[in-house]
């Protein structure tokens, strides 16, 4: 896993052995049921906290269709952007913060199968937003980490040729 950061983003990425196609499927699914981007457990985390500051929380839950479409809700995510063609995701976090949260999830074709790269960018607004930009850092290292992960181990159950098994996760 290669890690980068900036002061807005934090990235991980992943080469795995698995068609682009493939992982896109786990990726951008909107089947019923847990699903990376709502249940990992950072998100239950944020999820609580944002109902604790009047927010929505978690309130949406998948829309059980086989691929998230652009204007889709699930989690606490408003889907921008869902690019078949180009496997690019955007989600955008509907939760009470000082700026704009958001999650976009890239599966690229490589040489052995594919690369899964997935950034957190908070765009801050304000002063507060400002403080909360250099206060923030540490915590979108935790969350993008732990959210990868999932990622990583939900794609390693669905890898069928099982030559990736999930214990290497």
């Amino acid at each position: 896993m290669r890690r980068r950061s900036t002061l807005r983003t934090t990235t991980r990425e992943s080469r795995l052995p698995m068609p682009a196609p493939q992982a896109w499927a786990v990726v951008a699914s909107g089947r019923a049921g847990p699903q990376w981007y709502a249940d990992a457990a950072p998100f239950v985390v944020r999820g609580g906290l944002d109902r604790l500051v009047g927010g929505a929380g978690r309130a949406w839950p998948p829309p059980a269709t086989d691929l998230l479409a652009t204007g889709d809700r699930a989690g606490f995510w408003r889907v921008e952007e869902s690019d078949l063609e180009q496997r690019h995701l955007v989600l955008v976090a509907a939760v009470r913060a000082p700026g704009t949260v958001t999650l976009l999830t890239d599966v690229l074709p490589d040489v052995e199968g594919c690369l899964v790269r997935q950034t957190v960018r908070l765009d801050p607004s304000g002063l507060l937003g400002a403080a909360y930009l250099l206060a923030d850092l540490p915590a979108r290292e935790a969350v993008l980490e732990l959210t990868h992960r999932r990622l990583l181990r939900d794609l390693a159950r669905d890898n069928r040729s099982g030559a990736w098994p999930v214990d290497q996760v």
